[in-house]
């Protein structure tokens, strides 16, 4: 008996979500998960305390010319992503658009991984943030307590370097920050 043939999923279908979900589009399937675990969202938070306000602001001494989103919806031409947290630098990231995803792709992404999507995150994202020439990318494990840190180097992602527990940091594309990853856990 044939598979029955399945509609491509587009961005409308998002609307049809439970509010406890999150939805994806990949590959033109819609892909929905339930909000991440508190460890994820602890992560998620604090990347984003420690890195959005001297870049994105330029408070203190940081360096500012960011715009950083933390779960902003992203148009990868007929894809719709939802990293943990972007960063775009200024200059590229369109302010004002006639709908509610971000249609340019961001210059760096970091996604925490949970053991419910770090297989979705490296299997299926990366590949398209690739393609999409985001030049860096993080992944950060709650639950090992690690940063992985990725560079696109014509057009593949090159490992740049690993760091566990209360290590210092200092990683492009924000180099200008010591980032504290014990800082970043649950203990």
């Amino acid at each position: 008996m044939p598979e029955p043939v399945r509609k491509r999923a587009g961005y409308e279908d998002l609307f049809g979500l439970p509010e406890n979900m999150v939805g994806e589009i990949i590959d033109g399937e819609l892909l929905a998960a339930p909000r991440p675990s508190r460890k994820h969202t602890v992560a998620a938070s604090r990347m984003g305390g420690e890195i959005i306000p001297p870049f994105d602001f330029g408070r203190g001494d940081g360096p500012g010319g960011w715009v950083i989103i933390l779960e902003p919806e992203i148009a990868f031409a007929d894809d719709i992503l939802v990293p943990d947290l972007a960063g775009w630098k200024k200059e590229r990231f369109p302010v004002e658009e006639p709908h509610n995803w971000i249609s340019v792709a961001p210059d760096w992404v970091c996604e925490v991984l949970s053991p419910a999507s770090a297989r979705r995150d490296r299997a299926d994202k990366m590949p398209i943030y690739a393609r999409h020439r985001v030049g860096h990318l993080w992944l950060l494990d709650p639950g090992l307590q690690t940063l992985e840190i990725y560079a696109l180097e014509q057009g593949r992602w090159v490992l740049a370097g690993v760091h566990a527990g209360s290590a210092r940091v200092r990683a492009e594309p924000f180099t200008e920050l010591e980032l504290d990853l014990g800082l970043l856990w649950i203990e």
